[in-house]
């Protein structure tokens, strides 16, 4: 049964609104909303999209939205899905990044956020129970999700090479099948839509070109580069982004790169959304506070819109592939390893959370225990309280300890 406009946009604006916690928590949300709540996917079909935008370079969560919205309604849905679930955070984000700018420091949203991001730690937790219980069905998956757990956490390898040899071993170690293999799609259609959506990916560079705003036309190039590189979500490429906007254009400096990346972690939608606040920071410094909304549009703009191309173009490709018995295993061989990787963004959200120092220097992250934040330790372990034990929905969840982390910060401030 296809779902009515009403019903897809009271699903994913619900999943855009809440969609708080990085990809993890994200992807749980997802699955609870449009496969156990709506059932308009099944397990399979959620596990293997899931395991397709993985592949796929920027937000996967973002992009596992449009999908499902490109497969219930086709293009319309998927722009609608998509839309839905980037929008809310990035008006979030326009509006932290001017009150940042203006102000510096917001001690009181600063304290709601610390509420939060306790929060997610637990709804976290949650979600990666949820997905390796759908995903790792035997022993094979769980060795592979603890191997690129180890990989990436311990060992530090690049993102898409854990990817790329856990698809190996799925295709090498695949077992012929006789099922039903679905029709392949027209190619040339695919074509057709790339061209489109990649024409209307360049489109603002030219009249940016033409009006000699080289800032901004610097600033697109910068994140239509990163939107190509972005393998992995955006922890995947952090450490480029800061290295270029800091000392490259020296756009933002150091400490101002952390707090947007904090702010970013603590606003529903995609982490990548990073990046907007970035540019509106850089804007304001370029050119005040007009060129700070445009340098921020721009990177939405460059970040975003690859995202509809490659699934627009792919995804009448999807259950082809998955049919194909090697790309089927190799799916699955990364589905697991994807477990992995989720385990490893969950852990360091969760030490940068609890641990205001984090030596990162070595092959592994290692918190210094003197610099333990006790109040977000206290309001992790009530956010699990409220997670696991009582089961409060997750919207009162959040108002409840933003709340509670809001009060105790006036408090403590008198």
């Amino acid at each position: 049964m296809t779902p009515s406009w009403t019903e897809m946009t009271r699903a994913f604006g619900r999943i855009g609104l809440l969609s708080f916690g990085g990809p993890a928590a994200q992807i749980a949300l997802m699955h609870e909303e449009l496969v156990d709540r709506r059932n308009w996917l099944n397990d399979k079909d959620f596990l293997g999209a899931l395991s397709f935008c993985m592949l796929l370079p920027g937000p996967e969560a973002m992009q596992l939205a449009t999908y499902t919205g490109w497969r219930l309604r086709g293009t319309p849905g998927g722009l609608l899905a998509g839309l839905l679930f980037v929008l809310p955070g990035a008006m979030v984000i326009a509006a932290l990044a001017f009150a940042y700018a203006t102000w510096g420091d917001v001690p009181l949203v600063r304290d709601a956020f610390l509420g939060i991001k306790a929060l997610v730690i637990a709804i976290v937790i949650q979600a990666l129970w949820k997905v390796s219980k759908k995903a790792l069905t035997g022993h094979e998956g769980w060795i592979i999700a603890a191997l690129a757990f180890v990989a990436i956490f311990a060992i530090g390898l690049p993102f898409p090479l854990i990817i790329l040899g856990a698809g190996l071993y799925g295709g090498l170690t695949a077992r012929s099948d006789h099922a039903a293999r679905a029709t392949p799609a027209s190619w040339g259609r695919s074509a057709r839509t790339a061209t489109l959506w990649a024409a209307l990916w360049a489109a603002p560079l030219l009249p940016l070109w033409l009006a000699d705003q080289d800032f901004l036309l610097t600033l697109s190039l910068f994140f239509a580069k990163l939107a190509v590189v972005t393998f992995g979500g955006a922890y995947a490429v952090l450490a480029y982004m800061t290295q270029a906007v800091v000392e490259t254009h020296g756009w933002l400096g150091t400490t101002q790169m952390i707090d947007a990346l904090g702010l970013a972690e603590t606003t529903p939608g995609p982490l990548i959304l990073v990046t907007q606040f970035t540019a509106h920071l850089a804007g304001i410094g370029a050119g005040g506070w007009p060129m700070g909304a445009l340098a921020g549009i721009m990177a939405l703009w460059m970040t975003f819109v690859p995202c509809f191309l490659w699934i627009f173009t792919l995804a009448p490709h999807v259950e082809a592939l998955l049919s194909n018995p090697r790309l089927k295993s190799a799916l699955t061989a990364i589905t697991a390893a994807v477990v992995g990787v989720i385990l490893n963004l969950s852990l360091w959200f969760a030490l940068h959370v609890l641990f205001a120092q984090v030596d990162t220097t070595g092959a592994l992250p290692i918190p210094d225990p003197a610099s333990l934040d006790l109040r977000a330790a206290c309001f992790t372990g009530l956010a699990a309280l409220l997670i696991f034990a009582i089961r409060l929905p997750l919207l009162p969840s959040l108002a409840a300890m933003a709340a509670i982390a809001t009060g105790t910060g006036m408090i403590l401030s008198i």
